[in-house]
């Protein structure tokens, strides 16, 4: 769960977390919050990786897969700490594994009434558009941040991990299908943010826009050293 000064909704995610998921282990990581997220987050019950300064969402997931890989663990499960990501919808990403690398909880895929407007639509449009063919399977919401990853996910990512802007979805992908790991949707319901301000506006918008395009131009040109990603058994 990477976190960014989500003190007014990280306790509660986490309670939701662990009533959905009981015995499921719980990493938070506090990427540089100047408020009390880390404080709230152990008082819940998490277990807590501070960050000195703000990385991004990439480089706090970066720490989450080598905390997993160096604890053994077989899946990774990305929940954002504002309370869009229903945790009774994990069930369904996990069962997703059985037969892919890396499962994406899609608000486009038929579930929910989640609408997206102006360049925001149209950068996700034409991702979505280009990776259902790199992947060559449909993908309707590469930008989401909810997954599940299994044991090859892992071990990529836990090796490199993009910190850049939109690296942890654009980038990250295109990591994985370089790698040749399967990645699936399912729908899911996302929901309102528990608390702060989302970052909506024209302006950011067309800036969103841009850079998503600039992201993914980056993502496919840049050669990165190869990962063996396959199961050490």
């Amino acid at each position: 769960m990477p976190a960014l000064n989500e003190q007014a909704s990280v306790g509660a995610v986490i309670e939701q977390v662990k009533r959905s998921l009981p015995g499921a282990d719980l990493l938070v990581v506090d990427d540089g919050s100047v408020d009390d997220t880390a404080k709230l987050a152990r008082a819940a019950g998490a277990d807590v990786a501070r960050l000195a300064v703000n990385l991004g969402v990439g480089g706090a997931m970066r720490t989450g897969f080598r905390y997993a890989a160096a604890r053994d663990y077989d899946v990774v499960v990305q929940v954002d700490a504002d309370g869009q990501h229903d945790p009774e919808e994990v069930a369904a990403l996990l069962r997703g594994l059985d037969e892919a690398d890396i499962v994406i909880g899609s608000r486009f895929a038929g579930k929910g009434s989640y609408k997206a407007s102006g360049p925001r639509k149209y950068a996700m449009v034409a991702l979505s558009i280009v990776f259902s063919r790199l992947a060559r399977r449909k993908l309707t919401d590469v930008t989401s941040g909810f997954k599940a990853m299994g044991p090859k996910a892992i071990k990529l990512f836990a090796s490199y991990y993009p910190a850049e802007y939109l690296g942890d979805t654009v980038e990250s992908l295109v990591l994985a299908i370089r790698a040749k790991l399967t990645i699936a949707e399912i729908p899911v319901i996302m929901r309102e943010r528990a608390a702060g301000t989302p970052s909506h506006s024209p302006i950011k918008s067309a800036v969103y826009l841009s850079r998503a395009g600039l992201a993914l131009l980056l993502a496919l040109v840049r050669r990165r050293p190869a990962v063996d990603s396959s199961d050490s058994a």
